[in-house]
């Protein structure tokens, strides 16, 4: 069955810079999208950004638009969300969701997506 897997959360300082990773398993073909989404204490579940199976469309979120980068590797299963110029607000659970690419479309809602990792947590100090 398919498994996703988070990873790369930690304890940052605002301006800062983390890389989460996403393995995934499972899936015969690399025909799925990938999203990152984030919740806070006390919020619902949020949108960050999302690539499509070649890795050539990525989609993001307005707030961390020229912050956070997107990206995979299909030889490794792996999708990487590289975020820089951190800012309190971004502290939250990241998680990583997959689904079955099925047109040319950007997943950015979370019940568009099958499966979740766990996820990470990205803690953010002032």
């Amino acid at each position: 069955q398919v498994q996703v897997v988070e990873s790369g959360g930690g304890l940052v300082q605002a301006g800062g810079s983390l890389r989460l990773s996403c393995a995934v398993s499972g899936y015969t073909f690399n025909n799925y999208a990938v999203g990152w989404f984030r919740q806070a204490p006390g919020e619902e579940r949020e949108f960050v950004a999302t690539i499509n199976w070649s890795g050539e469309n990525t989609y993001y979120a307005d707030d961390v638009k020229g912050r956070f980068t997107i990206s995979r590797d299909n030889a490794k299963n792996t999708v990487h969300l590289d975020m820089n110029s951190l800012k309190s607000e971004d502290a939250a659970v990241y998680y990583c969701g997959t689904t079955i690419q099925t047109g040319n479309y950007f997943y950015t809602e979370d019940w568009e997506y099958e499966h979740w990792g766990q996820g990470t947590q990205v803690t953010v100090s002032s």
